[in-house]
């Protein structure tokens, strides 16, 4: 089992930065595949961004490419999100996710291959 807490969330102005914080409590984060994805109201759950459990390998949405960064820190067990240059439509509620793998180089993209997530930290970016 895999606790996941995300931090960081906040209210920002537009071109405004915020750094989510995932910690997730486990013996070694080492083995899970991770990612942040993030749901506005009354839409449906969208990807962020996802990294390898290695920490080699990201991907991110189109959305966010340029803008926002997805990282890692193993040793602390805990994965970030920088966004940069905030806009308005990126406000949601912004949820990270593990998947247990056996690849170290893999990233998923789909929230339904991913096995555990966090209650959810909220940014609202105002115009």
């Amino acid at each position: 089992q895999v606790q996941l807490v995300e931090s960081g969330g906040g209210l920002v102005q537009a071109g405004g930065s915020l750094r989510l914080s995932c910690a997730a409590s486990t013996r070694t984060v080492r083995s899970y595949a991770m990612g942040w994805f993030r749901q506005a109201p009354g839409k449906e759950r969208e990807f962020v961004a996802a990294i390898s459990w290695s920490g080699d390998n990201t991907g991110h949405a189109d959305s966010v490419k340029g803008r926002f960064t997805i990282s890692r820190d193993n040793a602390k067990n805990t994965m970030y999100l920088q966004m940069n240059s905030l806009k308005p439509e990126d406000t949601a509620a912004y949820y990270c996710a593990a998947k247990t793998t056996f690849y170290s180089g893999s990233y998923y993209l789909r929230a339904a291959e991913y096995d555990y997530w966090g209650q959810g930290t909220q940014v609202t970016v105002s115009s």
